[in-house]
C-alpha cells in the first residue's frame, strides 16, 4: 500500500463524512488553546486543568460525531426518499 492510496482513502472518507476532519481539527485546536493557557491557570491544580482540557476536547469530538450521524441520517431517510418519489412520479 503506497502513500497515495492512503491519502486518497482519507480524502474519500472525509468527503463521505465531513464532520470527521472537523472533529479532529477541533480536538487539536482545543488542546492547543488549553496548552497555551496552561501558564495562566492560576491556583488550579495541573491535574484539574488537564482533566478540563480532555473533557472539552472529547466533548467537541462527540458533538461533531453526533452532528455527522444526524446529517447522514437526514440524507438517508429524508433526502433520498424524496428524490426517489420525484423519480417515480415522472
Amino acid at each position: 500500500m503506497s502513500y497515495e492510496e492512503n491519502e486518497s482513502k482519507f480524502m474519500r472518507k472525509a468527503k463521505e463524512n465531513p464532520f470527521v476532519p472537523v472533529g479532529i481539527a477541533g480536538f487539536f485546536a482545543i488542546v492547543g488553546y488549553r496548552l497555551l493557557k496552561l501558564k495562566s491557570r492560576g491556583d488550579t491544580k495541573m491535574s484539574v486543568h488537564l482533566i478540563h482540557m480532555r473533557v472539552a476536547a472529547q466533548g467537541f469530538v462527540v458533538g461533531a460525531m453526533t452532528v455527522g450521524v444526524l446529517y447522514s441520517m437526514y440524507k438517508d431517510y429524508i433526502v433520498k426518499p424524496r428524490e426517489q418519489k420525484a423519480v417515480e412520479h415522472k
